[in-house]
């Protein structure tokens, strides 16, 4: 394929600038980042997270760090949940690296980046949660049976829990403005870059699967 093809000459020629074990330094910047807000924000009143995160008025004013710096934000809930999200970024991030190498996991990340900035520029405001989920979603298409433990006891495959984050998405696009749909499309840019043939094909293979059943089930009447 060409996509394949060109992603190898890009290897070839860029992938000694590759960073291996990309989602350590995120995970861990994550985690430095919580530390700090979690230490010295009830003491010094300064949120680390506000200097970080990404915001369209600060960029044009100068604040360029912002365009990166905001995949560090770690999530914003209570600390089990934290831990658990660290480490399960961490397990498909280098799931992913493992499978596709670490130019390619890289440059899957940084398309997310900067499709995420876009969506942001237009928005005025983003986050690294689609950013976050573009992971998932490339992981749950290329290990779609892997299980993991919902509330450590419930067994659930990778394709069901990532078929309901698909259904969420479709509903927000729906509701959404046009403003916030051209948003949500960018944001999720490098899962269509990266993806749109398994779409594509799955779309074709459920419609064969259709129209075998609907051919079959005639012949039994």
């Amino acid at each position: 394929m060409f996509r394949e093809r060109l992603l190898d000459k890009l290897n070839q020629k860029f992938g000694r600038y590759s960073i291996r074990n990309l989602m350590t330094f995120i995970v861990g910047g994550m985690t430095v980042v919580y530390l700090a807000e979690l230490l010295l924000y009830p003491v010094t009143g300064f949120s680390l997270s506000s200097v970080l995160a990404f915001n369209r008025n600060a960029v044009l004013h100068g604040q360029i760090w912002r365009l990166i710096t905001f995949i560090f934000i770690p999530p914003d809930s209570s600390i089990l949940f934290i831990l658990f999200s660290l480490y399960f970024y961490w397990l498909i991030g280098n799931a992913l690296e493992n499978q596709w190498g670490a130019f390619r996991f890289n440059l899957y990340y940084l398309c997310g980046m900067v499709c995420t900035a876009i969506a942001g520029m237009i928005t005025g405001y983003a986050t690294n949660s689609y950013l976050n989920l573009s992971m998932f979603l490339a992981f749950a298409l290329m290990y779609p049976d892997y299980q993991v433990m919902v509330f450590f006891i419930l067994p659930v495959k990778m394709k069901y829990l990532a078929l309901l984050d698909v259904v969420g998405l479709v509903i927000m696009f729906i509701m959404d403005s046009w403003t916030g749909r051209i948003a949500l499309l960018f944001s999720l840019g490098n899962v269509i870059l990266f993806f749109w043939r398994n779409f594509i094909d799955g779309i074709q293979n459920a419609k064969r699967r259709y129209e075998w059943r609907k051919n079959n089930g005639n012949n039994w009447r």
